[in-house]
Parts: C-alpha cells; sequence; structure tokens
C-alpha cells in the first residue's frame, strides 16, 4: 500500500496543494470540512494533521491560532508544505514529521488536543487490519474529551463516477472489486485506496472508547456536479450562496453523507477510560 501511495503522490505534491482550491466544486470540501471542524475545537491547543499532504488543512488551523503538527507519508509533500510555511512564515507553528497514521508511535498517549485525519488518508491504507490499527492510533493519542474527525472516499460517489467518466471499465474487474468490495489495487491511475460506505467508516468508531457525534458529506447533493456548480458560481453569486447554505443545512442528512465524494465523522474521545460508545 505504502509504496503506491508514495508513488502516486510524490508526483503530485503542486496538484495536491491546489486541489481544494482549483475550483468552488473542489473548495466546498474545504469549506464543509473547517466548518463542522470549527464546532468542536477547543479554542487553543495542539493538533496532529494526520496525513495533512502539503499542508492546506495544517496552515489554515495555524492561521487561526493553534500549533500543529503535521505528518505525512510522502516526504515530496512535507518539502511542499515546508516551503508553503516559510513562505507565509509559519515556520515556528506547524512542525513536520515523515510517517505513516499507522504507527503513531513518536507520540505519546493523550497528547493532541484534536486529531484530524482527512482528505481520504484513511482510504489509503488499503489492508483491514492496517486500517483498525491507524483507528485505534488516531484515537490513542487524542486527549480525553478531543474531537477527533476523519475524513474518506464515498464509494457510491466513485461508482457513478466510473458511470459518467470510465464507462469502459464497467465490464472490468476493477469495477467488479471496486462495487463488491470498495477495493482498487491502484493499477488504473490512481493511488491503492479502500472506497467507504458510510457504515463502514461508523463501524470502524463503533466500540472504541469515543462518542460518535455527527457524519457529515463534504460535497453533498452536489456529488458528481462541478460543472453545475462551477456555472452557478460564475454566472449566478446569489443563487450560488443560497446552494452553499442549503448544503450546509443538509450535509449530515444520511443521503448526502452516502452520495458524497468525500465524507467525515467527528467524534470525541470519552473522558471516562472504559466507557464505550453506545448510542451509535
Amino acid at each position: 500500500m505504502s509504496v503506491g501511495v508514495k508513488k502516486y503522490y510524490g508526483s503530485k505534491p503542486a496538484k495536491e496543494w491546489l486541489r481544494l482550491v482549483k475550483d468552488p466544486y473542489h473548495g466546498l470540501e474545504f469549506l464543509t470540512t473547517m466548518t463542522f471542524i470549527q464546532k468542536v475545537l477547543p479554542p487553543s491547543g495542539r493538533i496532529l494533521d494526520a496525513g495533512g499532504g502539503p499542508g492546506r488543512y495544517a496552515i489554515e488551523f495555524a492561521h487561526l491560532g493553534y500549533y500543529v503538527t503535521l505528518l505525512d507519508l510522502v516526504p515530496e509533500m512535507l518539502k511542499k508544505a515546508k516551503t508553503q510555511l516559510r513562505r507565509l512564515q509559519l515556520e515556528g507553528r506547524v512542525s513536520l514529521l515523515e510517517g505513516s497514521i499507522c504507527d503513531l508511535s513518536n507520540f505519546k498517549n493523550n497528547r493532541f488536543d484534536a486529531v484530524l485525519c482527512l482528505g481520504g488518508t484513511l482510504s489509503h491504507v488499503t489492508d483491514p487490519k492496517e486500517r483498525e490499527k491507524a483507528v485505534d492510533e488516531l484515537i490513542r493519542v487524542a486527549k480525553a474529551d478531543a474531537p477527533i474527525c476523519v475524513s474518506v472516499i464515498g464509494r457510491l460517489a466513485t461508482i457513478v463516477t466510473e458511470l459518467i467518466d470510465f464507462p469502459e471499465e464497467i465490464e472490468t474487474e476493477i469495477f467488479a472489486n471496486l462495487a463488491s468490495t470498495g477495493d482498487y489495487d491502484g493499477s488504473a491511475g490512481f493511488a491503492p485506496c479502500h472506497f467507504f460506505l458510510p457504515d463502514e467508516l461508523r463501524d470502524a468508531f463503533k466500540n472504541k472508547h469515543v462518542s460518535i457525534l455527527r457524519m457529515v458529506g463534504l460535497e453533498g447533493l452536489a456529488s458528481g456536479h462541478r460543472r453545475e456548480l462551477n456555472s452557478l458560481f460564475k454566472n449566478r453569486p446569489k443563487a450560488y450562496r443560497i446552494w452553499i447554505d442549503t448544503h450546509l443545512q443538509n450535509c449530515t442528512c444520511p443521503t448526502s453523507v452516502g452520495i458524497s465524494e468525500h465524507f467525515m465523522i467527528i467524534c470525541r474521545k470519552n473522558s471516562v477510560k472504559g466507557k464505550l460508545n453506545k448510542n451509535h
């Protein structure tokens, strides 16, 4: 898994840095993520941005006054982050560390005031046991009562993308595996990946020492409608603002979560050791 991910993302640090700001549609993932994370963050403290790539989120939280540890598997991503931090004079607020979300042994238990794993990083852990280990590690390093926010790439939206953009793949084993298991081996132009159903992500955090607060569809009802959303932004700005408000009001609905290209789970680590999440 790590070899394929490193190879794919190692050639794309500039592209990944621009991904969330390249157009209004891609910006919807960033806007929705920030909106919901800021609802649960403490007013100050240290954040772990696990798998944070070139630092788009780390830099945003540094601007907001937090101290951030940015961990990523891909050295080229960290090099890009270092360049941006230097340019923005934020080196003192963001520390960089190369490593995997499956092994956070550099950090003690209960280290961070918030733990983030955004942009689909957990989706690139293709082995189920390693994914479970990653979830355990993300929870372990969070302080009691700290928020833990993890976003993944959605399976249903990916299946629809196959219909729209890659219909020639529908008769192949690639599509069969994707549709039945969510697994993709990295053989057709993207990094190795596991595409999630919402219940899979929820189940990954069940019976852990967390309370699940909500699930959020980051593109929500706009998923798959890049051209239409970008056109609305360009040609009808008032309608675009109304759409964004409507999106934010509805993106926690199960349907919006299920069809979204990316969706996020927001948890809080339980303050009493041994207390399990019994309500979800």
